[in-house]
């Protein structure tokens, strides 16, 4: 099984979490929807809930909370990438066009966390590991299998995250027409522009969770209350995918990977 034991290499993805405005719900939502098991933690960690499969770590759930007298952000999954300094991430995405919108923090003796956008307004996050190496199960039904950036500007923003994050820029080996994001050669994500999109978009990164059966999980998730963004459809070598978003308003994508060849 795709377990993960030891540290990611700075620049790959690790973590991901959703804010919504009820935590509750949405606990309930995806452990119907995928098998996940969480519970609101401590009120330290501002009730912070890491859900699990099989007793791994594969994603986090927290309250949406209002800045300073703001409104709560909207509901939304965010990437996290793996770092060995968040500070100098921090002063890197500064230096090059991003915006820090939660400046790095400290999470217990779990590790050291920041929020950004890049110059282009998607939003990432950076986790410098301590106790806390990241999801510890990928790439298999009910976990993540995948982080695309969707952007307004391909070229600014491949410069901006090999800068930023490490992170290369090149053709994937297997689908030469798309772009993917690398480390030391090993695809870690993807990249396209915006250009096939509906307007008004944003430019945004789409979490992407393994599913056994695209179209049954797309049924589970009507009769739960989410709406289906992208019906499922078939991509060549990737699998049958649908993007969806869930009862609260946050979107993500499923996608029922293809069996290896034999």
């Amino acid at each position: 099984m795709p377990e993960v034991t030891a540290p990611y290499e700075p620049g790959t993805p690790c973590w991901i979490d959703l804010m919504v405005p009820d935590q509750q719900a949405a606990l309930d939502f995806y452990r119907d929807l995928f098998g996940w098991q969480g519970e609101p933690g401590p009120a330290v960690f501002g009730g912070y809930a890491t859900c699990t499969m099989r007793g791994k770590p594969v994603a986090g759930i927290m309250t949406a909370m209002a800045p300073n007298d703001q409104p709560p952000p909207p509901p939304s999954w965010t990437s996290y990438f793996a770092t060995a300094d968040a500070a100098a991430t921090q002063s890197a995405i500064s230096a090059n066009g991003g915006t820090v919108l939660a400046p790095v923090m400290d999470v217990g003796n779990l590790g050291r966390m920041l929020i950004a956008a890049d110059p282009q307004g998607a939003v990432f996050g950076a986790w410098q590991a301590v106790e806390f190496p990241g999801a510890q199960l990928v790439n298999e039904p009910g976990s993540l299998v995948w982080n695309q950036l969707s952007t307004s500007d391909p070229e600014a923003a491949g410069t901006f995250y090999r800068t930023a994050l490490g992170l290369n820029v090149a053709p994937m080996p297997e689908m030469p027409e798309f772009t993917g994001f690398q480390v030391k050669g090993r695809t870690v994500g993807g990249l396209q522009s915006m250009e096939n999109l509906p307007e008004g978009i944003p430019p945004h990164w789409l979490v992407h969770f393994a599913v056994d059966d695209t179209d049954s999980t797309v049924d589970a998730l009507v009769r739960a209350g989410g709406s289906v963004m992208v019906p499922a459809f078939d991509m060549e070598k990737v699998g049958r995918m649908a993007i969806l978003q869930d009862p609260q308003g946050a979107v993500f994508a499923v996608v029922a990977l293809p069996p290896p060849a034999s």
